[in-house]
Order: structure tokens, then C-alpha cells, then sequence
């Protein structure tokens, strides 16, 4: 299956980064095609512009051409992997702007047809998704509030894709009181995931 890995940590050194390296490996070791976006070791800018906003559903080619090769990668997935720690309930901004400025209108979607309706998907190549978080909050806390995060991910994207898409969603929750034992069987069970897709 053809994997495009999305990572966003600033933090080469941090644990989120060894999430990314595992998933990476992981999936490779099991035979699938892969390319990995790191988000901030590639310096990816998340600022959609005046001019782009302005341009975004009558002329949404003017930001394709800035971030081509984003584009590329997202239309070749089967299955789209994304690596980042929850911040705020949701991915960091860095993240939040690659989806505001590559899953363009023409790429990610179509506008809705009528008033009342909802996009139309065009993603529907993509057959798997997956995602790979780390959080501060208790599972607990996060279902209470409603696991916002969560929610973008497995509900708005998703309904992007192929129909029947399957999807993972893989957390450590409690980041701040894990030791490094659970530390360590995350990484083991994102690994032991991965290699069985």
C-alpha cells in the first residue's frame, strides 16, 4: 500500500519524533511504499495568505502551485498516517495549516453543489487512515469534552475518503505522568499496529 506519514513535533530529539521513526520503519518492514512528510524539518509555512484566502474556492490553483509536491504526496496515499502530539485539544497549527493549504478545493474536496449539501470528496483513493498522538489529558478528560481532535480526524477528514475507509487511532494519554515503561509499550503497540496493516 502506498503511505504517506505526516509528522509535525518541533523537537527532532522528542518523543513524538521516535513515534515518527517507528511508524516509518514499521510500515516499510511490512512491505508498503512509503513517503514521510516532516512538517517542520522541511520549514512547511502554515499561513494561508490575503491573497491566498482571496484566491482559495475561484482560483484555488494559485496555492497548489506554492505547495506542489504536498499535493503530490496526498494524491498518491492509500493510506495517510499522521504522527503529532494533541496540543489544545487538536494537532498543532503547523498541522492545522498544511491541511488549510494543501487539501485545496479540486484536491482534498469539491465545494457543496447546493445550499445545504456537504463537500464532495476527493479523496476517495485514500483507504486507510491512521493517526499517532500523544497527549497530556486523561482518555477520561478528552471524552467528557468531547475528544475535539478526535473528532476532526476520524468524522471531517475521514468523510474524504473511500467509503468502508478504515481507521486506527492510537494515543498515549497522561503524557505528563508516563514513565518511561508506558513510554516504551506505546511505541512497541503503534510498531506491532502498523506491521499488521
Amino acid at each position: 500500500m502506498r503511505c504517506l506519514v505526516v509528522h509535525c513535533h518541533p523537537d527532532p530529539a522528542s518523543y513524538n519524533a521516535a513515534l515518527f521513526r517507528t511508524a516509518c520503519e514499521s510500515l516499510r518492514e511490512a512491505g508498503n511504499e512509503v513517503r514521510a512528510i516532516d512538517l517542520y524539518a522541511q520549514g512547511f509555512d502554515p499561513v494561508l495568505t490575503r491573497e491566498e484566502r482571496q484566491a482559495y474556492l475561484p482560483q484555488p490553483g494559485l496555492i497548489e502551485a506554492r505547495v506542489q509536491p504536498h499535493v503530490d504526496a496526498l494524491r498518491w496515499a492509500e493510506h495517510l498516517v499522521f504522527v503529532f502530539p494533541t496540543w489544545f485539544y487538536g494537532p498543532p497549527a503547523v498541522l492545522k495549516g498544511w491541511l488549510e493549504r494543501v487539501w485545496l478545493p479540486g484536491v482534498a474536496f469539491l465545494p457543496p453543489p447546493r445550499k445545504g449539501a456537504r463537500a464532495v470528496p476527493g479523496l476517495r483513493h485514500v483507504r486507510r487512515l491512521t493517526v499517532v498522538t500523544t497527549s497530556g489529558s486523561p482518555w477520561w478528560w478528552l471524552r467528557v469534552i468531547g475528544d475535539p481532535g478526535r473528532r476532526l480526524f476520524t468524522r471531517g477528514l475521514r468523510a474524504l475518503f473511500a467509503r468502508g475507509c478504515r481507521t486506527t487511532w492510537l494515543q498515549q494519554h497522561d503524557m505528563n505522568n508516563a514513565t518511561p515503561a508506558d513510554l516504551q509499550a506505546f511505541l512497541a503497540r503503534v510498531g506491532k499496529a502498523l506491521r499488521a496493516m
